[in-house]
This record gives structure tokens, sequence and C-alpha cells, in this order.
């Protein structure tokens, strides 16, 4: 009997696989698809740190402006969600799921989280996900700066909640081991790797910058998997793999690794919701050939801790000229 169990942020999950924060989760019937098609989790889609700054700014104005240039002048905004709103969605999947719920929090700064990660946890969501991200463009912020500004948020957040709380962190960290050890001490359950950004392009026909999002591609996994290798085993902390996991191969990878669970989002929206089974079905025909019947008989197999061969992630050049 194959068992595909796995215990992320002290979670029991019935299997890794979480379909990660997008427009697949945005409501409690999504996330019941989700349930239905097989996931083990899913991360509900993002409260963004301007949709809580916008709540206070119409306290503090509405009574000032004028509705019409109230509505302009915070029309992109308004498309997030509320707190309110998003702690109703929450109950609501409460109500119908029987899989954990995680919410995600983007953020910025420390400013807001103290009050709306609690108002989340008393929701009812199983775990949160702290989405943290700034672009940097004064030369007078350091990279320590940087880091100590995850630093801040996650304590905040840590000391006003009990529930579960993982980081979901961008790759372009300077020194993920030492993050990894900070984040830890100040109670951080898990971190999440990578979170994926809207960037920049410019028009060339209308002379306009615009930004632009688009989907994971496979040979985005190699970085995650890179890290996942290597903090796998060195930190008492759950690594969650989050992009460029596209097929089942991906996942078996993780899992070997050291990651205990993985997020999909892309590879749904290329092939809908059934792929979640395709995936899972193929980490089980994998497990049985190769003789596992759970996951942790093999999980961390190949991490950087356990593999004789461990060089590998740490190798980030080629020692001598290919073909390519």
């Amino acid at each position: 009997m194959i068992d595909l169990k796995t215990n992320y942020l002290g979670l029991e999950l019935n299997n890794p696989l979480i379909v990660g924060s997008c427009g697949l989760t945005k409501n409690a019937d999504k996330m019941y698809e989700c349930q239905k098609a097989g996931a083990g989790a899913v991360v509900v889609k993002s409260l963004f740190e301007e949709a809580l700054a916008l709540e206070q700014i119409k306290l503090s104005e509405a009574l000032e402006d004028h509705p019409e240039a109230y509505d302009y002048k915070y029309a992109n905004i308004e498309k997030m969600y509320g707190s309110e709103q998003y702690c109703e969605i929450i109950r609501e999947a409460k109500r119908k799921l029987n899989i954990p719920v995680i919410a995600s929090l983007n953020c910025i700064s420390e400013k807001w989280w103290k009050n709306y990660a609690k108002q989340v946890e008393e929701a009812g969501a199983d775990a949160i996900e702290l989405n943290i991200y700034t672009t940097v463009y004064n030369e007078a912020v350091s990279a320590s700066e940087v880091e100590y500004n995850y630093l801040r948020i996650a304590e905040s957040v840590r000391k006003s909640v009990d529930i579960p709380v993982a980081i979901k962190i961008s790759k372009y960290i300077t020194a993920f081991p030492n993050l990894a050890f900070l984040l830890e001490k100040r109670g951080i359950n898990g971190l999440v790797m990578f979170n994926k950004f809207v960037e920049p392009d410019i028009d060339i026909s209308k002379m306009e910058l615009r930004s632009v999002f688009n989907f994971s591609k496979p040979e985005d996994f190699r970085v995650t998997l890179r890290w996942i290798g290597i903090l796998s085993g060195e930190r008492d902390i759950d690594l969650c793999a989050s992009t460029g996991i596209f097929d089942a191969e991906d996942a078996i990878k993780v899992l070997l690794a050291g990651g205990k669970s993985f997020q999909v989002v892309s590879a749904i929206y290329n092939n809908g919701l059934s792929h979640i089974r395709v995936i899972l079905d193929g980490i089980t025909e994998w497990m049985k050939k190769n003789n596992y019947s759970s996951i942790e008989e093999f999980r961390g197999k190949l991490s950087f801790k356990s593999s004789e061969l461990n060089n590998q992630f740490l190798r980030a050049q080629f020692i001598e000229k290919t073909d390519i």
C-alpha cells in the first residue's frame, strides 16, 4: 500500500502537492475543486499589504475626498482583497474543505501584519505563508537591511499568532543558510522557495512602461532544487518548493532533495486540475517501482547532507568548456 502522506508545518497532508496562491484558490468553491482533484492543501490567493493600507486610508479620508476622485485614486488597489473579505473566504473554505487551508499575506513591511495575521488565524487558517519582497532601488540600502526586513516581519507575525508560519522567500537573497538559521531562531516553521514576481517591460509602440507576469518554466526548477538540497537536514525548518514543478519527476526530485512539499500553479493552468492526479499517480508509480511504501522512506536521500555527490549542489560554473 503506497502512502503519500507528509507532514508540512506540523500539518498532516494526504499528499505533498499544494496548490499555490493564485486565481485557482481565490474563493472557497475553487479551493474545493482543488481538493476534489486531489490537492493535499491549498494556499489562499494573497492578501496584499496595499489593500490593507487602502482600508486605513478609507477610514481617514472618507469624510474628506470627493467620492469620484476617491474611486479613481484607488481603482487598481480595490481589485485586491480587503482583510474582512479575505477572512470570510477563509471561513467559508474551512467549512467546505477537509484539507489544510493556508493563508497568504503578501507583504513589504512589518507595519500591518501583527493585527491582520491574528485576524487570519481567528478566521480559521491552518497556517500563514508570508510572501515577502521589496525591490531595492536606493544605494543606501544594504543587503543586511533587506534581510533584516525579513526578520522584522517574521518576528512580528510569529509573536502575534499560534498557528505555523512559513516565509515565501526570494531567490535573490545572498546567503540562504544564514537567513534560514535566523528565521528558524525566530520561530518560523517553513521556507517556500521561491516567490514569483511581476516584472517590468517596455511597450515600444506606445512608449510606455508596463508590468507583465509570466508562468514558471521547467528550467526555473534548478535553482529551487539546489537550495532545497543544500538546506535540507541542516535546519529544523520545513522546505517547500514552489517554482518550476511541472510533473511527477520534478516532484520526486524535490522529495529526494529533502523537501516536505511542493506547490504547483503554472502546470495546472497549462493542463487543468486533472494534472494534479497525473502528478500524484506518477509519484505513486515511481514509489512502487523502487519499492517504497511511504515518502519518508526516501525523502532527503539525495540531499546535500546525505548524498556522497553533494558537491553537485554547490557547482555553479563549468570546470571546462562544453559543446553548448
